[in-house]
């Protein structure tokens, strides 16, 4: 991928190195193959695919390289983008390593994370279909408040439901909310169907599989559309311009300078398509082509780091299943842990997703990306370490790219070579003080999940399709 071909769709502003992109990659153009379908679950109620407009469902389906960034998105965009790339050379110090280390930092906009780059794109079309409420599920929070500040910005209605254990975990989230004018609801709750049956269970802590299947129902409601946040192919698109201003920093810092490993945390996969998909396409135009190398010191790799409480890479399975409780939506093939799975109460809120992108399962199945499981209290002394050397509070989340990039700073030293490493810095974590507290005091404990848990919870597996339901996979 010569580095010029991504720069070309970025043009520079006034004054300005880089400015925001004109459009988004689209990865499945250089993929060299295609996704699993999505298949019909059978079940009853309102499905996603209604839901979603369909500018975005062709965006969904494009082989297209580049999808242009309508004028009024890329204004939006604007009021926080670039966001800037640092070295992080205080922690480097810190480390005594010889790596190289950057990180890209998308906490500097209201909602403090990069949740907001595909809300305000998807905001954006919704209004076009004539959208006039959106229905959306929350982890930790993130995601509800860039819908809402989305919805704020196109004048569309907002109602979140957000997982009763962060929201109890981090109240000052759902003030966040209110503040943009969402109406916010711990899940499960009274008000559906699927909340009084999981609340009767007794899972009253909640999932984001329940609380998505909440807001899902909110769609009976006319003019109330369900808007998903990280698991689909289209928010993973319009975050490529995390990985796209990445480039083009680091051409300006070095011209030809790329990375040897770009790391991000893993909830179902936006934040770590956004940053690692540009980079990505040197991979697979240099497999593409026989003896072709990408750049001294390839192959590019790309770590996606999850928390060891919701391994869905790293010991889920790649079958078919439900994006969600409701039992409703189309199956979609990804590495799963098992929709009913529920995972031991974490900090890290935003990665307890039960299951990964298809994209980014697509990738994992054929060994084009990588992926490490971390415990949290590893991950959480990391990200002090980082706070106190770059002046940054990192969200949980978040931070489990911070502790990944520290791992492979020390596996390098350890090999005595000196790599590259970015790290998508995806959130601040100044809502998070509780949970900085907790690991403070010591009383933050590691979660080890038993392999029969794991393995009770995809017992309980929708049934798989036909070869012939599925045909296309790759």
């Amino acid at each position: 991928m010569p580095t010029e071909e991504l720069l070309s769709h970025i043009e520079p502003a006034a004054g300005a190195a880089v400015a925001v992109p004109a459009a988004w990659y689209n990865l499945l153009a250089d993929a060299g193959f295609e996704l699993p379908p999505d298949v019909a679950s059978g079940g009853e109620g309102p499905s996603l695919r209604p839901q979603v407009p369909l500018s975005i469902i062709r965006q969904e389906l494009s082989t297209q390289r580049w999808i242009p960034i309508p004028e009024e998105v890329r204004a939006r965009f604007a009021a926080w983008r670039p966001t800037p790339l640092r070295r992080a050379e205080a922690l480097e110090r810190a480390l005594g390593t010889r790596a190289r280390i950057y990180y890209k930092y998308e906490g500097g906009n209201l909602t403090g994370s990069h949740k907001l780059n595909t809300a305000v794109a998807q905001a954006y079309y919704y209004r076009a279909a004539g959208a006039k409420r959106l229905a959306v599920a929350t982890g930790a929070g993130q995601w509800g408040t860039a819908v809402a500040a989305a919805c704020q910005m196109f004048g569309l209605a907002c109602q979140v439901y957000m997982v009763r254990a962060s929201l109890l975990a981090k109240p000052h989230r759902k003030t966040m909310m209110e503040l943009l004018g969402a109406t916010v609801t711990a899940s499960p709750s009274d008000d559906t169907e699927v909340g009084r049956r999981f609340l009767a269970d007794g899972a009253d802590g909640g999932t984001l599989s329940i609380a998505l299947a909440e807001a899902l129902e909110e769609t009976r409601d006319p003019g109330t559309r369900f808007c998903a946040g990280s698991g689909e192919t289209y928010a993973l698109l319009h975050q490529t311009v995390i990985g796209l201003e990445a480039a083009a920093q680091l051409a300006a810092i070095d011209e030809g300078v790329r990375p040897d490993v770009v790391i991000a945390a893993l909830g179902a996969g936006s934040n770590f398509g956004g940053i690692a998909f540009p980079f990505l396409r040197a991979r697979l135009a240099a497999r593409e082509v026989p003896g072709a190398r990408q750049a001294p010191g390839q192959p590019l790799r790309c770590l996606a780091a999850e928390p060891a409480a919701c391994p869905k890479l790293t010991r889920g399975r790649y079958v078919y299943d439900h994006t969600d409780s409701s039992e409703r939506t189309p199956l979609q093939k990804m590495y799963t842990l098992g929709y009913r799975f529920t995972p031991t109460p974490m900090h890290a809120g935003g990665l307890r997703y039960h299951g990964t992108a298809k994209i980014v399962s697509a990738l994992y199945a054929r060994g084009l990306i990588e992926a490490a499981a971390y415990q949290q209290r590893e991950v959480f002394e990391s990200a002090v370490l980082f706070a106190k050397c770059e002046g940054i509070l990192p969200a949980p989340e978040s931070a489990h790219a911070v502790h990944g990039a520290i791992a492979e700073a020390a596996r390098a030293d350890a090999d005595g070579t000196a790599p590259r490493i970015l790290f998508s810095l995806s959130g601040h974590g100044m809502f998070d003080l509780e949970a900085y507290r907790s690991y403070l005091c010591g009383d933050m404990p590691d979660v080890i999940i038993p392999a029969a848990e794991i393995e009770e919870s995809l017992a309980r597996l929708p049934a798989q399709p036909e070869p012939a339901a599925a045909e296309r996979t790759g």
